[in-house]
């Protein structure tokens, strides 16, 4: 049976994965430095420290990545609330804009969280199309006489999208 790592072991492994990564001081150095052999310092850093390295890659990933969906997050609030203030004074087209924020800002917030699918995507592509943005400005350009109508397709709109 494979006898376990000598730094996986040591009472300060820590601080020799730390001096590892860093680089600084000469394996014999080290070696010397925590009564290890260099050649137990070798072997876990070719064969032990790529993996935590990588797990400490990752949790920066992480981190960053959760910063990147609470600034979006955060962007989307911003973007409901002028959302509420636009339709609060019938201005339709800053609505309309906000909407359109909105609806990215869903698409990034369903990227970042891994819940978006590929079939979702084309369907977010066809409501985000050319074709689709004329045919809805031009339903809400016919609705101009009727306020009341037109803020109730914007609302439907809003909750479709």
């Amino acid at each position: 049976m494979a006898r376990p790592c000598t730094i996986c072991t040591h009472p300060q492994r820590a601080e020799l994965d730390a001096a590892l990564a860093i680089g600084t001081e000469s394996n014999r150095a080290l070696a010397a430095k925590y009564g290890v052999t260099e050649r137990s310092l070798r072997r876990h850093a070719e064969s032990h420290l790529p993996a935590q390295l990588v797990k400490a890659q990752e949790a920066r990933e992480v981190a960053q990545a959760d910063d990147l969906l609470a600034q979006v997050q955060g962007l989307q609030g911003r973007t409901l609330a002028i959302l509420k203030t636009a339709e609060e004074q019938a201005d339709l087209r800053t609505a309309l804009a906000a909407i359109r924020e909105a609806r990215g800002n869903l698409e990034l917030l369903g990227k970042l969280a891994g819940q978006l699918h590929e079939q979702e995507l084309r369907i977010a592509v066809v409501t985000a199309s050319p074709d689709w943005l004329r045919l809805r400005g031009a339903i809400l350009l016919a609705l101009d006489p009727y306020p009341d109508a037109r803020l109730a397709v914007v609302g439907a709109l809003a909750h479709a999208g």
